[in-house]
């Protein structure tokens, strides 16, 4: 079982309260104020993805092994540009699309799809 995504608002006078869970051997703690670093801004690179502490919280979280970009080119860039943009033509709306400052488009800048 995976930790929740978005961990929700909460209220300034409750304090944050350690949870701890256990997935296939590899402990994990969340804090109930806002989750992980990769779900928060200060795990997000302002230029789309994740920058190195989101890639190591999320990896932690997940047990997975997220590596850099890799925008000098390669499969990994070439998988990622064709998977990305249908998502963006699928899955998001005109103006998320359109937006030069949205996550999708900052993503796809960062891998030069």
């Amino acid at each position: 079982m995976r930790p929740s995504r978005g961990m929700g608002a909460i209220s300034p006078s409750k304090k944050p309260r350690l949870i701890e869970r256990k997935d296939s051997d590899v402990p994990v703690k969340l804090y109930s104020e806002g989750g992980t670093a990769w779900t928060r801004k200060e795990g997000q690179n302002p230029k789309g993805g994740l920058n190195a502490k989101g890639r190591t919280s999320y990896n932690k979280a997940h047990g997975a092994h997220l590596k850099a970009p890799q925008p000098e080119g390669g499969s990994r860039r070439n998988s990622f540009c064709a998977r990305m943009k249908g998502m963006k033509r699928k899955l998001t709306s005109k103006k998320t699309a359109g937006d030069p400052d949205s996550r999708i488009n900052k993503s796809l800048r960062a891998w030069n799809c």
